[in-house]
């Protein structure tokens, strides 16, 4: 915990004194970033630096849930198509599937979901006529 500055001691040499205390008990040793050059470093920044990187780290995140639910299921069924075998295909469908049904009955916030769970048989038929071995 951090301790208070004590009465009549110049703020600088408290500060100076906190750290060398660190170093000494090795808080400073092995930090995942020593000897590595700051992010940025030397370019130029636009005024709005940090609010494209936050866009850049949550990417998608600011969706609304059912539209997010919405780029999943999609996702899923791509996946499901270019799945080597129809149980990884059945697997990935009724996962994404068990995730529409609940959105269902416990409606997202956002727009309408409009999206039904997949039929999965139908989804495994079309997997094998896209496949090449057909």
């Amino acid at each position: 915990m951090t301790q208070r500055k004590p009465h009549g001691m110049d703020f600088e040499s408290w500060i100076d004194r906190q750290i060398r205390e660190a170093q000494e008990r090795g808080e400073f040793d092995n930090l995942p970033s020593a000897g590595k050059p700051l992010p940025g470093a030397g370019e130029t920044l636009d005024e709005d630096w940090w609010l494209k990187k936050k866009v850049r780290e949550e990417e998608g995140t600011g969706l609304p849930p059912s539209l997010l639910l919405r780029k999943e299921a999609e996702s899923a069924k791509a996946r499901a198509l270019a799945a080597p075998t129809d149980e990884d295909a059945r697997a990935i469908a009724e996962a994404i599937n068990a995730r529409i049904l609940d959105a269902l009955r416990k409606p997202l916030s956002g727009p309408p979901l409009n999206l039904m769970p997949f039929d999965v048989d139908a989804l495994v038929r079309e997997r094998k006529g896209s496949s090449p071995t057909g």
